[in-house]
């Protein structure tokens, strides 16, 4: 039987630098069956497979329509469904991923001259779940449908001896009521470890703290804080995490533009950068980095630009540590420069907000 496997956000998206953990799945479970697998880098020639798997993660990643009409044809993932995607089969589900079916692009992207740590993901790491679900019910989130954390994967499941770390694609680990006994199996590895997705702040507890804090961690600790009514909250597991880990600088993803109470209206939208910027404000005062994240619904207020200079000002660590918002408008472009001016003569009160916001290593 021949297969071909799509990782439609590898086509549809400039520079996308993480491979699909479903496609390696349904390779590594058709390739146990006998099967011919080939990750398929276009549309062409679809006819020619007995099988022909699309997935996708992201939206927005484009993917022709017509192509979905084959009859060869099956597609999935959140791109394509949000919230409704299918679940692969237990079968697929509970596979070992084949780490090899991007070997070929890996080796094209350094023929190209793209380097080897930009490809890490493909090459270094055993990728998988260990739990599955969440009980905040997010409205924008796509584990809006569950409404608790559960045990999904056992590591052997996933964990290649082959490769030296281990990426966590988890959507709220301390969720999980086994979360401690998994955390030590994680450490008895041996292997540097990170949650890619982040974990819940809210849900941070002494014992935790000393566990995690302990871990031969990977990369940066990832949290979120997307909303300003869990500002008191935030700011106590801010000052646990400082007295467990003085010297680390985690990351915290901020949420925004998106209206809880579907309005969207002027109201809302300087609420919401007020809001933002009021999180970004908490998080430096604590020597933590805003990594702001916009909904797409962004661009269809008079002050995006707002949006976007402040995505490029925290998500450029190098400049939020070293300026403040008004300083990197004054630096950034002449028209995003001048519309933060503007803004600013309509709305004066936002300027202490722009101007007062540091970057403190505790």
């Amino acid at each position: 039987m021949e297969i071909a496997i799509i990782d439609a956000d590898l086509i549809g998206r400039k520079n996308h630098r993480f491979p699909n953990l479903a496609c390696m799945k349904l390779s590594g479970w058709y390739k146990q069956q006998g099967a011919q697998v080939t990750l398929k880098q276009d549309y062409l020639d679809i006819d020619l497979y007995d099988k022909v798997f699309i997935s996708k993660v992201f939206t927005d990643t484009p993917c022709p329509d017509e192509v979905l009409s084959f009859s060869n044809v099956e597609y999935g993932g959140t791109g394509f469904f949000y919230d409704k995607a299918p679940k692969l089969s237990d079968e697929v589900e509970h596979s070992f991923p084949d780490y090899h079916l991007y070997d070929d692009f890996v080796k094209s992207q350094l023929e190209k001259g793209v380097k080897k740590s930009a490809l890490a993901y493909y090459t270094d790491y055993s990728i998988g779940f260990l739990t599955r679900g969440c009980f905040r019910k997010c409205a924008f989130c796509v584990n809006k449908n569950y409404d608790h954390v559960f045990s999904h994967s056992p590591l052997t499941e996933f964990v290649s001896a082959e490769r030296k770390k281990i990426c966590l694609l988890d959507d709220n680990f301390f969720g999980c009521k086994d979360w401690k006994n998994l955390l030590a199996e994680l450490q008895g590895t041996g292997k540097p470890f990170q949650f890619k997705q982040g974990l819940d702040a809210r849900l941070l507890t002494p014992e935790k703290c000393k566990i995690l804090f302990s871990s031969k961690y990977d990369s940066a600790y990832i949290f979120a804080f997307d909303n300003i009514e869990d500002a008191a909250s935030i700011i106590e597991k801010l000052k646990l995490i400082r007295e467990y880990s003085p010297t680390i600088v985690p990351v915290f993803y901020c949420f925004c533009a998106f209206d809880r109470n579907d309005i969207w209206d002027d109201d809302f939208w300087l609420s919401d950068i007020r809001d933002l910027f009021l999180r970004i404000q908490i998080l430096g005062s604590f020597g933590c980095l805003p990594y702001v994240m916009r909904y797409k619904r962004y661009v269809d207020n008079p002050y995006k630009t707002i949006y976007i200079n402040a995505a490029r000002w925290c998500n450029q660590f190098s400049f939020f540590k070293k300026m403040n918002f008004t300083e990197f408008c004054a630096k950034s472009s002449k028209s995003y420069a001048k519309a933060v001016e503007n803004f600013l003569l309509k709305f004066p009160d936002f300027t202490d907000l722009f101007s007062t916001i540091h970057f403190r290593k505790e």
